[in-house]
This record gives structure tokens, C-alpha cells and sequence, in this order.
């Protein structure tokens, strides 16, 4: 039964760190220079980093970054590409086919390549991390999305509303939209886990959020130079990340299940 419930214990823990996040700033960044590289222990539970500050604070703090830019990216990122993907799924023809080679050019690139070029140019920062990541993360939604609204406008319900005199709005966000939202629900929840990672991955480039503030990707970078002598530096972020993004992956499994079962 616990480990059922463990999935959405850990993600619970995420959200609640998030949220005191901002109040463990100062401490997760107070640097005491005879803790430095100290192991884990009663007065430490996950050690010091190579500055002696807490690790367990830092994580805390660093928490409130990834759910940022994982819930930021993730909305905007879903309100652009289920936009995108109504219009050329329900219009066809050449607007259609317009934004499905739009679409064909991003997916030509790898996603993470773009976002690191994207950030690159416009700098380090949590703002322009989301619009990095949301310029190449709309596109999974925008396929998604056309893809259901190609079978979904022919149903009865949507010709009715059609041959009743409906406008295109009230067709699309009234008929069609409130059927799209199991599976949007289900690629959003996967895309928060994918994002997690894409944040962690920039961070450790440097083109994430900047020091002092605490992020998983920062520190996993600034403790890849003491494994040998202080792997906790990389094993409590390494481990977090991990954790959380199998517990938003095992957490989409069942969505999508459960949804499935409920359509069937």
C-alpha cells in the first residue's frame, strides 16, 4: 500500500518544498568554511557542499526552481501547442499543412539542442529558461492535439453542432476541447517529468538559474569535481531528481490508465 501511495507522497514533497522554498534561500546559502565537504550526519542530514553550505537546504531551495520551470514550461507550452493543433486539425487544408511542416522543421532539430541554443542567446536566467524550453516544448502538444481532433470532428455530436450554425469557437472549446483534455492531462504529466530533467541539464550547462540561488543541475555540476571525496554532493541532488521524475512517470502510467479505462 505505502509504495503505491510513494509516487504521490514524493510529489506532494515537491510541491510542499516549492512553496517554503523562498524562506530557505538565506540559510541554503549561508557558507561556513569549517563545514566544507563534511559527510552527511545528525548535524547534516545530506552533508556540505564545498562551501559548507547545507545540502538538505540547498535541495529545498533548488526545489522551488524545477517546479517552477517544469509548471511554467509545461502551461505555456500546452496553451500554445493545443491552440496550434486545434486550429490545423479542424481547418485543414493549407493552413494545415502550413503548420505541419512549421512543426516537421522543430522536430528536425533535437528538442534539448534548440533549448540550449535558444538559452545561449538569450541568456541565463529562470525567464528565459521557460522561454527556451516552451519555444521547442509546444510542438508534442500541437501533434497530439491535431491528431485527436482529426478523428474527433466527424462525430455526430460536432456535425450537429456544425449543422446547427455553431461558430468555429464554440465548436472547438465546447465540442471538442473538453474531449482532448484526458490526453492532454496525461502528456502534460509526462512533460513535467521531461522538463525536470531539461531544467537540471541547462543548470548544469550554466544557462539556468544563476549562483547563489540553488538549482539540482547547479549542484550536481559543482559536486562533479569532488566524487572522490565528497560523492554526496552528487548523490542527494542525483537521487532527488531521479525519485521525482520516476514518480511522474509512474504517476502518468496511472492517469492514463485510469482514463482509458473511463473512455472505454
Amino acid at each position: 500500500m505505502m509504495r503505491r501511495w510513494l509516487p504521490y507522497l514524493l510529489i506532494a514533497l515537491w510541491g510542499i518544498a516549492a512553496l517554503i522554498g523562498p524562506w530557505f534561500n538565506e540559510p541554503a546559502n549561508l557558507i561556513d568554511l569549517e563545514k566544507i565537504l563534511q559527510p552527511p550526519s545528525l548535524s547534516g542530514l545530506l552533508g556540505y557542499d564545498d562551501l559548507g553550505r547545507p545540502i538538505l537546504m540547498r535541495l529545498v531551495a533548488g526545489a522551488q526552481t524545477s517546479f517552477l520551470v517544469a509548471v511554467g514550461v509545461v502551461g505555456l507550452s500546452a496553451i500554445i501547442g493545443t491552440a496550434i493543433g486545434l486550429l490545423a486539425g479542424y481547418q485543414g487544408g493549407w493552413l494545415d499543412l502550413l503548420l505541419m511542416r512549421v512543426i516537421d522543421i522543430f522536430l528536425a532539430f533535437p528538442g534539448i539542442l534548440l533549448a540550449i541554443a535558444l538559452a545561449g542567446v538569450m541568456g541565463p536566467g529562470i525567464d528565459n529558461l521557460i522561454i527556451a524550453l516552451s519555444a521547442v516544448g509546444w510542438v508534442g502538444y500541437a501533434r497530439l492535439t491535431r491528431g485527436q481532433v482529426l478523428s474527433l470532428k466527424t462525430r455526430d455530436h460536432v456535425t450537429a453542432a456544425v449543422a446547427l450554425g455553431s461558430s468555429q469557437w464554440t465548436i472547438l472549446t465546447r465540442h471538442l476541447l473538453p474531449l482532448l483534455l484526458a490526453p492532454l492531462i496525461v502528456e502534460a504529466t509526462f512533460g513535467m517529468a521531461g522538463m525536470v530533467i531539461a531544467e537540471a541539464g541547462l543548470s548544469f550547462l550554466g544557462l539556468g538559474i544563476q549562483p547563489p540561488y540553488a538549482s539540482w543541475g547547479s549542484m550536481i555540476r559543482d559536486g562533479a569535481g569532488y566524487m572522490l571525496m565528497a560523492p554526496h554532493m552528487v548523490l542527494a541532488p542525483g537521487v532527488t531528481i531521479m525519485l521525482l521524475v520516476l514518480s511522474l512517470n509512474l504517476l502518468g502510467d496511472r492517469l492514463r490508465d485510469y482514463l482509458d479505462n473511463r473512455l472505454d
